[in-house]
């Protein structure tokens, strides 16, 4: 089986806010679905995490290294286009790219076998996993009302990141006012639930550094927080290996990391309790298993970042479903492409947990009309 062509359409309309200084906005495209046509006419679909724009410039370069090759062959195919694109730069939009085919390429391999990715990933190690709602701060107020729907549409896990949090102005006024957001979140969950802290160090010209990180990790391991997420900036890798040293709250960041590699150091240098590369721009499903199990050999373990869409999701239940200690995902709220994008739906059962597909590939059956509500009804699989 051939690869015969790679389409990609953008997602627009409903792009939903991501807390960044420069806020997106709606018709901003900042995710693409990317569609693997076989000369079978088998088809496998994959997501992106960057501008269509790109992702259509990215496919036009790799081209000649995917065109004629076996479609049944994720890891040996992706592995030969990023080997063929170190000239182009390594990490970025080809790497990107490359991780929406290298997904639909796993997908394509379950159709055809009729095995669910994860099985073809390893194994399965469980066949549901905690997704953890994953949202915005607010302040305290708001942020209580968002929490409570949430916990009753059966979450029982819960992320909130950046909004004004770090961002209130130095000084105890500042602190202060995390902390009651901190208190608020925990106090309107409960203490049986899992609450996680994202202060989006990733964000442009983040101005915190080591004291303000291990100052405000010492207040989240007072409210029983789960992981402290990008404390810091996302090249301070000595302040990241000092800060998980010396405070009680397990660290965790990465997802601005791309290829494998790029995890070696900080996995070394003890910097993170939890690795979170995004399978939409890390190098795909391939990259990700190989970064989990590197994890485990040096003490910590792989929970996905996923503020993506449907078919991310997808990917990481897989994902997860195939790494031993791997046991949330993230699950973005309020975000069309994740919810309306899959027919059917998402459903948690009684524990607040989602099943992991059990059906041949990815396992999910795409809503085409939400396809092209979303891009617009831009041409993507006619004549496929």
């Amino acid at each position: 089986m051939k690869i015969r062509e790679i389409r990609a359409v953008g997602l627009r309309g409903q792009t939903p806010e991501g807390g960044w200084s420069e806020e997106i906005e709606q018709d901003d495209c900042i995710h693409t679905l990317v569609a693997v046509l076989t000369d079978e006419d088998v088809v496998g679909f994959g997501s992106v995490y960057t501008n269509d724009g790109l992702v259509k410039a990215a496919l036009n370069v790799l081209a000649p290294f995917y065109t004629g090759e076996n479609a049944l062959e994720p890891e040996r195919v992706t592995e030969k286009l990023r080997q063929n694109m170190f000239w182009m730069g390594r990490g970025g939009t080809i790497t990107h790219t490359i991780s929406g085919i290298d997904i639909a390429l796993w997908d394509i391999l379950g159709k055809v076998t009729g095995q669910p990715v994860g099985r073809l990933l390893g194994g399965r190690y469980r066949d549901r996993v905690k997704p953890y709602a994953s949202l915005l701060m607010d302040e305290p107020g708001p942020l209580a009302n968002h929490l409570l729907q949430l916990k009753a549409d059966g979450f029982r896990a819960f992320k909130m990141g950046w909004g004004p949090f770090g961002r209130s102005g130095d000084g105890m006024a500042g602190f202060d006012k995390d902390e009651a957001i901190v208190r608020t979140a925990r106090e309107t969950i409960g203490p049986d639930s899992l609450l996680m802290v994202d202060a989006g160090g990733s964000d442009a010209f983040w101005k915190h550094g080591y004291k303000w990180a291990l100052r405000t990790a010492e207040m989240l391991a007072d409210y029983d927080v789960t992981w402290f997420e990008e404390p810091l900036r996302h090249d301070a890798l000595d302040d990241y290996a000092l800060l998980r040293q010396n405070t009680r709250v397990p660290i965790s960041g990465g997802e601005v990391l791309t290829r494998r590699q790029a995890f070696l150091p900080w996995l070394r240098a003890g910097a993170f309790d939890i690795v979170q590369p995004d399978a939409t721009k890390v190098g795909g499903l391939s990259e990700s298993r190989k970064i989990g199990w590197m994890a485990l050999d040096y003490g910590a373990r792989l929970i996905p970042h996923g503020w993506n869409t449907a078919i991310g999701l997808a990917a990481d239940l897989h994902l997860a479903s195939a790494l031993p200690e791997t046991d949330l995902v993230e699950y973005i709220t309020g975000s069309p492409y994740l919810d309306d994008l899959v027919d059917g739906g998402w459903h948690l059962d009684e524990d607040g947990m989602l099943a992991i597909p059990e059906v041949p590939g990815l396992g999910i059956d795409l809503d085409f009309d939400a396809v092209a509500k979303f891009t617009k009804g831009e041409s993507w699989l006619d004549g496929a």
